[in-house]
């Protein structure tokens, strides 16, 4: 062959090469073009790649998208879900109709679609919404496809996919999950929108395994699905529901196009789970999941009943109903709620509602809806069915507007932060209507039994000073009786020696705080209410009210109050090791606080921490949540303590925000410092804080960093981004025995807690799962808030220092 030919030949073989590789380097291919296993698909801006793959430790083939740009081999999407190939001969390939065809050994038929639609000059396309379109090439409207991959959803939910229904096409957007991380074929845990166009009811989405409902959003009302907080308004994303004649579905978008968060269904914990991919971190982190808690589990507390977490029991039946049976509603709801007084259809005139709020709408599968009708005709319609048993606004916005009535039992209603309506159908008893000709007696027996109850009031109210404390506090529209032991102020002085300074014990914000002995022997110790101190008094109402209710082992016990002229007192029961602060910052004192010790006292803490905001019976937000604030019994348990700043809330509301922001720098969370914001996120940066200082024995309010200007949470995190974790543990505890496992685990969790964005933080139940569990694998954690001493907010705090204990005053900005 001589030098030209030559030549020629290898410029033919590279054009030939060229011209097959470039095809796979492209986004698309068209009817001459295959893919086989080893050649894939990008997409234009190279964030997706579709090909030949293997899931997690499987040998075996499967065809699909996945992330392009991320290390992490994520997949989103899979063809041949149940048909894998055993081996590397398939082929994806057009047929002559124009559908695709992916071949095994180049004649079994895997999987292809099915579309009937023609086309001159077809063409597949990736794209870089992670959408697989089969189009014709000489048709440039997207919208005009004959087959996309988006119409058949995998595990995987992708910004800008649908998920529900298309009533005119017949289609079902719903995601299933993997049987296990090896094998995407479908398993039982499915995810989608239910819809019956007879009725029609209300469209809604909901999880199953298999044919059973485990889980229910609630209906949309227009701004969002009424049972699900974590859809409102966020920064991330924006979550929207379409439903008209067409079709039904749910979608979400970023409002950040950068950034990559998808859903995806876990069939190990029957969750969706909604991840943000961090860059920085090479790792998938966690943003909120579904369902979050017991009360989202479907139908739980029956028919006419309602969840409410931190209610017990948890299951409640709605106004005018009552256990179908009392004897097993304490552990068994399963039979739900019955009315009162039973509806009579004979004299449904007289039937009437009582408006609800702050519930999720019950289950739509037995409703009819007219999106046409306003409220007042809803009620007229309603009350003309005597098997309507309830009504409310499809949708919420402006005034209201449209009709969703209730046939049957109502089911799956758990309480929840909204101000959507639900009007339940009354008999007139229940309703407190009367007969016209019993009013005169009414009237007089009315104003004989108000004269009786005065005069009664009046002694009682004198013999009640000697025993016990009773004050009625006003929250929202509910009313609490409260009683406490009322303790003689003569008592308090003798157990006190007169409040001696050789009894006093420390000084807060509130006042002094005093050691006494009861006469019989009881240890206490008093908090007095300083006169001068007007914060004081919100303060002790505060703490009366809220502590008398809780009960905990790892929350302090108050035993009585006192109330005589300017005296002011609260009863403690007394802790003889004092504050955890006095022990964990003295050189002396630490070196007694092994290890072993620390960690029981950190985990003590978490649970108390979780019962004030999960368990218990108001959703309490502390506040103040410091070291100095939690007590040691002499077992050394910690007892979380000092209520004056603490905030209630009821259902699901989680946050809330304030002109005046208090608390103790140090601790407080950068959103509640700079811009009034708390949340139960807000308690735990303040926990991850102190988990930080019991570790180091350092305090974070005064702590130097041995490199630049770093905080004592700035400095952690930098140790465990070079692998030096260990070097934060107190000095005093190095030569003793400790478990590494646990310190490292305690600063991971510390650091996750401190993060400088509130919803990165984790919740109290899930940093309780963490510390006790050795196989949990923790998400790395972003950089804490206040990372340098120049992020603190010092230039905004107003400090008064008194016996090592600073409370701050901040004005929100």
């Amino acid at each position: 062959m001589g030098v030209y030919s030559f030549c020629m030949y290898n410029i033919a073989c590279m054009c030939l090469f060229f011209l097959i590789t470039s095809s796979f380097a492209d986004d698309s291919i068209g009817p001459s073009q295959s893919i086989g296993d080893g050649t894939t698909l990008v997409s234009k801006e190279g964030t997706f790649e579709f090909g030949f793959f293997s899931p997690g430790d499987s040998k075996n083939r499967y065809m699909g998208i996945w992330y392009k740009k991320i290390s992490v081999q994520t997949v989103v999407w899979v063809a041949n879900l149940c048909n894998p190939i055993n081996d590397s001969s398939g082929v994806l390939m057009m047929s002559d109709t124009g559908n695709l065809v992916l071949l095994y050994q180049n004649k079994s038929v895997v999987w292809s679609t099915n579309s009937t639609k023609l086309a001159q000059k077809p063409i597949l396309q990736l794209l870089d919404s992670g959408n697989l379109l089969l189009r014709d090439d000489k048709d440039k409207n997207s919208e005009n496809y004959l087959w996309q991959r988006f119409d058949e959803p995998s595990n995987t939910l992708l910004p800008g996919m649908k998920l529900g229904l298309n009533f005119r096409k017949g289609l079902n957007w719903r995601i299933s999950a993997w049987r296990n991380w090896d094998d995407p074929c479908p398993g039982e845990f499915t995810w989608g929108v239910e819809f019956d166009v007879q009725q029609p009811t209300f469209p809604e989405a909901y999880m199953w395994n298999g044919k059973a409902k485990l889980s229910r959003f609630g209906p949309w009302n227009g701004l969002s699905a009424s049972g699900i907080p974590l859809l409102r308004p966020n920064q991330l994303y924006n979550f929207t529901f379409v439903y008209n004649e067409d079709e039904a579905y749910y979608m979400f978008n970023l409002k950040n196009a950068s950034l990559i968060n998808i859903v995806v269904l876990n069939q190990t914990t029957s969750r969706s789970e909604r991840i943000t991919w961090v860059e920085a971190q090479k790792s998938w982190n966690l943003y909120d999941s579904f369902p979050s808690d017991q009360c989202d589990k479907y139908g739980l507390c029956s028919g006419n009943g309602y969840c409410a977490i931190g209610e017990s029991p948890v299951c409640q039946c709605l106004k005018g109903f009552k256990p179908k049976y009392a004897e097993k509603w304490l552990t068994d709801w399963s039979d739900g709620c019955t009315r009162n007084t039973p509806l009579d259809c004979r004299h449904k005139d007289n039937d009437g509602f009582v408006k609800l709020v702050g519930l999720k709408l019950p289950d739509t599968a037995y409703s009819h809806v007219n999106v046409s009708m306003n409220l007042k005709e809803c009620r007229a319609k309603c009350l003309s069915n005597c098997s309507c048993m309830a009504y409310a606004n499809s949708d919420i916005r402006g005034h209201g507007s449209g009709c969703i009535m209730w046939f049957g039992d109502l089911m799956d209603i758990r309480k929840v932060s909204s101000e959507q309506a639900l009007y339940i159908r009354m008999p007139a008893s229940e309703l407190g209507k009367s007969d016209q000709k019993l009013r005169p007696a009414i009237v007089a027996a009315i104003v004989g039994g108000v004269s009786a109850m005065l005069l009664l009031g009046y002694f009682i109210y004198r013999t009640k000073l000697k025993g016990k404390y009773s004050r009625t506090a006003k929250k929202g529209d509910q009313e609490e009786d409260l009683e406490l032991p009322l303790f003689e102020l003569s008592t308090i002085v003798n157990a006190t020696n007169n409040f001696s300074w050789r009894n006093k014990l420390g000084q807060g914000g509130f006042g002094p705080v005093y050691r006494g002995k009861l006469e019989n022997g009881q240890e206490i110790a008093v908090k007095r209410l300083s006169i001068s101190s007007e914060q004081g008094i919100e303060e002790f109402k505060n703490e009366v009210i809220l502590i008398a209710k809780l009960q905990h082992r790892n929350l302090v016990k108050l035993l009585g109050c006192c109330i005589e002229g300017e005296e002011k007192l609260l009863v403690y029961e007394y802790m003889p090791n004092r504050s955890l602060d006095s022990f964990i910052f003295d050189q002396n004192r630490a070196k007694h606080l092994e290890w072993s010790v620390r960690f029981k006292i950190i985990c003590g803490i978490a649970r108390g921490l979780l019962y004030l905001h999960q368990d218990s019976r108001l959703r309490i937000i502390h506040r103040d949540l410091k070291a100095s604030n939690v007590l040691l019994d002499n077992e050394m348990n910690p007892k979380i303590s000092d209520f004056g700043l603490a905030r209630t809330f009821g259902g699901d509301q989680i946050e809330g925000n304030t002109n005046r922001v208090v608390g103790t720098y140090g601790y407080m969370a950068p959103e509640y410092v700079h811009s009034g914001q708390f949340s139960i996120k807000s308690d735990v940066f303040s926990f991850g804080v102190m988990v930080l200082e019991i570790v180091s024995g350092k305090r974070s309010t005064s702590f130097s960093s041995p490199e630049e200007d770093l905080t004592l949470a700035g400095y952690a995190w930098t140790l465990m981004q070079q692998d030096r974790a260990i070097e934060l543990l107190d000095p005093c505890l190095r030569d003793s025995h400790y478990s590494l496992q646990e310190v490292l685990r305690c600063i991971h969790v510390g650091l996750l807690c401190a993060q400088q964005r509130a919803m990165n933080r984790p919740s109290m139940s899930s940093v309780v799962v963490m510390l006790g569990s050795d196989s949990h694998v923790l998400p790395h954690p972003q950089k804490p808030g206040y990372f340098t001493e120049t992020e603190s907010p010092r230039e905004y705090v107003e400090s008064s220092l008194t016996d090592n204990m600073t409370t701050s005053v901040l004005e929100a900005r």
